[in-house]
């Protein structure tokens, strides 16, 4: 009787989280397949999220982790579609005065998107990464659930709430069963040199933080707005902003404005070129909407509606605590929110994701505290 050999594709960034997703599969009784993906030039590569990824040197420890797991590795050059599909889309998002979450879209559109077509060429029946979730499958209605990690601080299921029924029936979160910790323990305990390696939390091709200085060096063609007004909550000009992409929702430090009391970013206008300020308080809002709206359950939960209600917990970003409410989702992937208590500063671009106790079920894009048109 010949074995059949159940092939996984690892995605390995580098860093110690997906090399021992590698072990962690192996141990699971798959042939791992280490794969790399190259997605921008060698002078703005640093790292994404809170995986280490995309330097000259994480590709080598990759390299390195693979051919000390004994396991075949390649890299994959998707410049264009990183550019394409993340990059492109930072800016353009930037400029419509929304705060962009490129490692949602790099999670996406590379690695639950380029990265499954990979696989499906090289054979390999689960896709794997070293993100901090789990998958699991109901066994009543065969329906796959994305579940929040073992380990509280470091779940990710925020950046993976797009995922659809098809793509986690084929993925595979190992490290999600464990903490940190654990994850560096065995790690350790397998002697890979990317052991204590540390996380980071830069977007990969701005490593240096500056996301307004990223945006001057790509304005090859000087369409960037220049200076225009800082405009209060009920009109008054306050004084001169340097560029409305210099700024974002919540923002309180750097506006370079005196004033007789603290002062917050709490609107953007691209259209017009200007920057609303107003107080802490301005920034609270117990209602928010949100356009591309996907529900991970997919079909089954619309039945012959096309509009639901539900009760659930919410985030309005990645570190912001859940917060009960009740959301109307629509099948045009339109959807607003009314929390039971206002939560502060929802940025425009950012992601709406709602929670049903442990488990993600989906999310969008937020669109503010006014309905869209």
């Amino acid at each position: 009787m010949i074995e059949t050999v159940k092939k996984a594709l690892i995605a390995m960034s580098g860093g110690v989280d997906s090399s021992v997703a590698a072990i962690l599969m192996k141990e699971k009784g798959y042939t791992p397949y280490g794969v790399t993906m190259l997605l921008h030039s060698e002078d703005t590569a640093s790292t994404c999220g809170t995986h280490s990824c995309c330097t000259p040197n994480d590709i080598e420890d990759a390299r390195l982790v693979s051919s000390y797991l004994g396991i075949p590795f390649s890299v994959v050059n998707y410049q264009d579609s990183f550019r394409e599909e993340v990059i492109e889309k930072f800016i353009s998002t930037y400029l419509s005065g929304e705060t962009p979450n490129p490692c949602i879209d790099c999670n996406r559109y590379m690695k639950f998107g380029r990265l499954f077509q990979l696989a499906d060429e090289l054979g390999c029946e689960k896709v794997v990464t070293g993100h901090y979730a789990r998958v699991e499958k109901d066994a009543e209605t065969g329906e796959y659930k994305l579940k929040r990690a073992v380990d509280a601080a470091k779940d990710q299921t925020y950046v993976l709430y797009f995922l659809s029924q098809q793509q986690l029936s084929r993925l595979d979160f190992p490290d999600g069963d464990y903490t940190k910790p654990e994850i560096r323990q065995i790690a350790d305990r397998e002697g890979l040199v990317v052991a204590d390696k540390h996380d980071s939390q830069d977007i990969c091709f701005v490593p240096d933080g500056d996301y307004a200085g990223f945006m001057e060096r790509e304005d090859t063609e000087g369409i960037l707005a220049g200076p225009g007004d800082f405009i209060s909550v009920d009109g008054k000009v306050l004084g001169q902003h340097k560029g409305y992409f210099h700024y974002t929702i919540g923002q309180r430090k750097g506006l370079g404005i005196a004033a007789d009391r603290p002062l917050y970013v709490v609107d953007i206008d691209s259209k017009e070129n200007v920057v609303i300020l107003g107080d802490n308080a301005d920034l609270f809002t117990d209602k928010v909407y949100a356009r591309e709206f996907s529900l991970i359950a997919g079909d089954r939960i619309w039945g012959e509606s096309d509009e639901i209600k539900l009760r659930v917990t919410a985030k309005v970003r990645y570190r912001s605590k859940d917060m009960p409410g009740e959301i109307t989702i629509r099948k045009d992937g339109s959807a607003f929110i009314i929390f039971d208590e206002a939560v502060r500063a929802p940025a425009p671009g950012q992601s709406l994701v709602i929670y049903d106790g442990e488990y993600c079920l989906g999310g969008g894009i937020i669109t503010g505290h006014n309905e869209m048109i």
